[in-house]
């Protein structure tokens, strides 16, 4: 849906957001939209507050101050569960997943907490079809995949069922090239299906082959808002207040 002067309307909009931990202020004022149906790439060097940000969207921290509106609701200090529940999906940094279970198993577990047993199965096929390779590992430990491999297991769980909106943290962090192309072609596909994406990424020139929109942010605070520019362009904007 858009706007009255034509432009997407937003999913997401952060207002005035400022966030600590403890003493030690992360964010300040932070205000920036999501539009529907678009990909938008929050980008910004170490300790820019881009994390942050992305914790207090899915209700992992709480804000200080400021609203987040998701799809006509302030979620702003919800509860984690019930911001989900609304339809947002966050992949945090890292690899998220239970090393001493299968594949098959890390996945069954997310799939039966929204799926009914003889949709599991399904659900399962489903996994396997976006990541092949998962498929030929589903009987080993997933603290024997590698980092790739660990990163595709944990994305597997939120795409089978793609959520409204899902934040993706540092989805390059530590991975081969070839891996993060793959997983980029995955969320490039559920772009396609509906979902909006905030993708979080150092990794700029990947993140602005699937963005519509930047924002870009240093030292807790939003330094552009914008159409996607090149990442020399981009980088620019890194070196504001440093």
């Amino acid at each position: 849906m858009n706007s009255a002067d034509g432009t997407p309307a937003a999913l997401l909009e952060v207002r005035d957001l400022t966030a600590s931990y403890g003493p030690f202020k992360a964010v300040f004022g932070v205000s920036f939209s999501v539009p529907g149906g678009r990909a938008t790439a929050l980008l910004g060097p170490n300790g820019a507050g881009k994390t942050t940000v992305a914790r207090a969207i899915s209700g992992l921290i709480s804000p200080e101050r400021g609203h987040i509106w998701f799809n006509g609701t302030d979620i702003a200090g919800q509860r984690a569960y019930r911001i989900a529940r609304l339809g947002i999906a966050h992949a945090t940094e890292g690899r998220s997943v239970f090393a001493s279970l299968t594949v098959e198993e890390n996945l069954s577990l997310a799939f039966r907490r929204n799926a009914k047993r003889a949709a599991l199965a399904a659900k399962l096929a489903s996994a396997y079809d976006l990541f092949p390779r998962l498929g030929e590992r589903r009987s080993q430990l997933a603290g024997t995949l590698s980092g790739g491999e660990q990163r595709m297991l944990s994305l597997a769980r939120v795409l089978v069922d793609p959520p409204k909106l899902l934040v993706v943290d540092e989805l390059s962090l530590g991975l081969a090239p070839v891996i993060v192309s793959e997983v980029y072609e995955k969320l490039a596909l559920i772009k396609t299906q509906g979902t909006t994406l905030l993708i979080i990424e150092q990794y700029v020139e990947q993140a602005l082959k699937i963005a519509d929109d930047a924002v870009v942010m240093n030292r807790g605070e939003v330094v552009y808002a914008g159409p996607p520019t090149t990442a020399d362009e981009l980088a620019s904007h890194f070196l504001i207040g440093s």
